[in-house]
């Protein structure tokens, strides 16, 4: 691969995390003078302030910390570039628990106490659900990196947006004819007991359907079980491939006990990696998962065809070759989502800019600004890959990862065209009153 863009230096050294900033704004068109940060063109050097509704304890933590590190290495890059409207970003994190009604009280928070311009980063759908009335009714922009389809759905309101990773829904849509295609057509799902997976067990279904398949059993799990065992038996004989998608702390030992259920005599295994999210998978008892199957949106372990943008930002967030930590190698990465918070935070620069954004008296202009953008390019702004909005449902559709566990990494085996994941939406936000 050639190095037009200078993103990423070729020497002894690899990748730096300076070159990789430097070539992350370049190649977006926001490089200045050296040393020079265009803030005094703004009316105002106020912080445009952006509220960060963090999963720092509960279920979520894993995700939350790696969600902050990537707000962080975005904003920062950012800022050095001119901030927002000539504006800094300012950042404030304000810990939901990853439960539902703190969630609504922390968006409340933000309005009433910290003023933020806007709300953004919250993952976990039963949390969003449960967050969103209260920014609906504040009308405060809420930017969310959840993948659950309620924001498509309509479910919610025209304040919620979700433009920096797909649902659940398009997921699922997309990956559905390869596994009946090439892992089988009897299927099994394992799935939490929430509306994440409500998300899979409604639309995985009739997708499969579609292709000639059938799933012969639906296993919910409540997100808070620490044991599986009782589960599994439940698992039909006839089952050709086990659908698993699983959160939370006890990850590790699902799949354990999965492993050793089966032992050597499994069906074929498919996989969101939300299962093994911030989990090695070279980690002792997970041997079994050689040869099986994993979604992933953006890869954990550096491909060969990497784009140059999609280099420096792994660089710019701080994760090497194997998706962990580049400072602490045993500090795995939740690489699959986390890039959803750095488009985002791109999508909302961009809004802003076209809303010609000044304060909270401009919101509902940024509202109309969002649902006016049609697609992302691939790039250093948008390193996962390109992208198309609709600004009715207030959803991104993009491409998706189907990766098989073969020599302890996960290789990309096929990616999905957007057009994979389009289905007809069922709402339409612009018709309700800002």
């Amino acid at each position: 691969m050639t190095d037009s863009k200078r993103f990423f230096d070729l020497g002894k050294s690899g990748l730096s995390r300076r070159t990789a900033l430097k070539g992350l704004a370049a190649g977006a068109g926001l490089m200045a003078a050296p040393g020079f940060v265009r803030y005094s063109q703004a009316q105002s050097s106020a912080p445009i302030k952006i509220g960060f509704q963090a999963h720092r304890t509960g279920i979520g933590a894993a995700y939350g910390r790696w969600y902050e590190k990537t707000t962080n290495a975005a904003v920062k890059l950012i800022n050095d570039a001119g901030g927002i409207n000539g504006r800094p970003v300012e950042i404030i994190v304000e810990d939901d628990g990853t439960d539902p009604k703190r969630g609504a009280e922390v968006v409340a928070k933000f309005a009433s106490q910290h003023k933020t311009d806007i709300v953004f980063g919250t993952l976990f759908s039963h949390v969003v659900v449960g967050s969103a009335p209260t920014a609906g009714e504040l009308k405060i922009p809420y930017y969310v990196v959840s993948e659950g389809y309620h924001v498509a759905s309509g479910k919610l309101n025209r304040w919620v947006f979700q433009p920096g990773i797909t649902d659940v829904r398009s997921q699922v849509t997309s990956v559905a004819p390869w596994v009946a295609a090439n892992l089988g057509k009897k299927v099994t799902m394992i799935y939490p007991d929430y509306a994440f997976g409500y998300d899979h067990r409604d639309y995985f279904a009739p997708a499969l359907k579609a292709q000639g398949g059938e799933v012969v059993a639906q296993i919910p799990i409540p997100p808070t079980e620490s044991s599986f065992t009782k589960y599994l038996p439940q698992i039909p004989a006839d089952t050709e491939v086990l659908y698993h998608v699983m959160v939370g702390p006890g990850v590790l030992t699902f799949v354990k006990e999965l492993g050793e259920f089966y032992g050597s005599n499994k069906p074929k295994l498919f996989g969101f990696i939300d299962s093994l999210e911030a989990v090695d998978i070279n980690s002792p008892g997970l041997e079994f998962l050689d040869g099986s199957h994993f979604w992933e949106g953006s890869p954990r372990y550096a491909q060969a065809n990497d784009s140059e943008a999609q280099k420096a930002y792994r660089a710019a967030v701080g994760i090497d070759d194997n998706g962990a930590s580049t400072t602490d190698a045993k500090d795995v990465s939740t690489a699959a989502h986390m890039f959803g918070c750095w488009e985002t935070l791109y999508v909302i620069k961009k809004a802003m800019e076209d809303s010609s954004y000044k304060g909270p008296e401009d919101r509902a202009k940024l509202v109309e600004a969002t649902e006016a953008l049609t697609e992302f390019k691939e790039g250093p702004e948008h390193p996962q890959g390109d992208k198309k909005f609709n600004g009715k449902i207030h959803q991104v559709f993009g491409h998706q990862n189907i990766s098989k566990v073969e020599g302890g990494k996960l290789n990309v085996v096929h990616r999905t065209s957007i057009e994979d994941g389009m289905y007809e939406p069922e709402a339409d936000y612009t018709t309700q009153p800002l």
